[in-house]
């Protein structure tokens, strides 16, 4: 997506910046003061997906949100740097440039992984991570065969973005937005058409999980003795509950809450729910 030939009706743009910072051009949203708190999407996400979160941490934090290299606005630098040690690199060092010291990382999905590693390398924020549906295993449901099957044969075909991006419905996302388990308002799953019908978009999320592996960072668990909040939408079918409950004695120092009648998308759900929840961890 272009910037700023695209953003009309984007959520939020009076909070947004595009950054330079090798190798990629970065998007970023940033609001509010008071301690940092750092946001980091799923991958096909973006900074729409906290659309709603967003407004509500500011009023008491400055938050700072960015698309991932190549999702939404961020343009990709570098086709081979998708994975999830380079993302955290990258993101670590533009976090550095622009002096983004966060007390609590919140991610959401694949976005919990990038967190951790980030932690790995070293931006410890003080309060801990906040991990909303975390994508920390072996997946059943549309997570499991999505990841390993789907994104990587397509990865590696000519043009399969651009087909996939030309042949996308709105009858298709409502249908994927569905098998996550979350109910959006139209105007949630339009913003998601909007993404899966762009192509630049699309190749860097195919890029993503045909990059990703977490073998690395599930086997490091136990050394990870930051403050982790796992939160989990009990009617999650693309990551299950499950998967937090198995992660959950892995963590040296974590605690799960398990939220009744929200899916994978449940900060977009219930935005008011996911920040209170922070704001309890905040606060003890």
């Amino acid at each position: 997506m272009r910037w700023p030939d695209d953003a009309t009706n984007w959520p939020l743009t009076d909070y947004s910046r595009i950054i330079l910072h090798r190798p990629h051009r970065w998007h970023l949203q940033e609001g509010g003061q008071g301690d940092t708190i750092l946001l980091l999407h799923g991958a096909g996400g973006a900074t729409q997906s906290f659309r709603h979160l967003f407004p509500l941490l500011i009023k008491t934090n400055h938050v700072v949100a960015i698309d991932l290299p190549g999702q939404g606005f961020t343009q990709l630098g570098a086709q081979q740097r998708c994975g999830l040690d380079h993302m955290a690199a990258d993101l670590l060092s533009l976090c550095r440039q622009e002096g983004v010291a966060p007390v609590r990382i919140v991610g959401h999905s694949a976005g919990v992984a990038i967190a951790l590693r980030l932690w790995e390398l070293g931006l410890r924020p003080a309060k801990g991570i906040t991990g909303i549906n975390a994508a920390l295993g072996n997946f059943k449901g549309v997570a499991g065969w999505l990841f390993p099957i789907m994104a990587k044969a397509l990865a590696v075909t000519p043009f399969s973005a651009s087909l996939f991006a030309a042949t996308t419905t709105r009858s298709s996302v409502d249908k994927l937005i569905a098998g996550t388990g979350s109910k959006l308002d139209q105007a949630g799953v339009d913003l998601y058409y909007r993404l899966a019908t762009d192509r630049g978009h699309v190749d860097a999320t195919l890029s993503m999980m045909a990059q990703w592996s977490l073998d690395g960072l599930l086997a490091r668990l136990p050394q990870i003795d930051t403050p982790i909040q796992l939160i989990t939408g009990l009617g999650d079918t693309a990551v299950p509950p499950q998967v937090s409950r198995d992660v959950l004695p892995k963590l040296p120092d974590a605690r799960l809450t398990e939220l009744p009648n929200l899916g994978h998308l449940a900060h977009e759900e219930d935005a008011a729910a996911i920040a209170d929840l922070i704001g309890l961890a905040q606060h003890p």
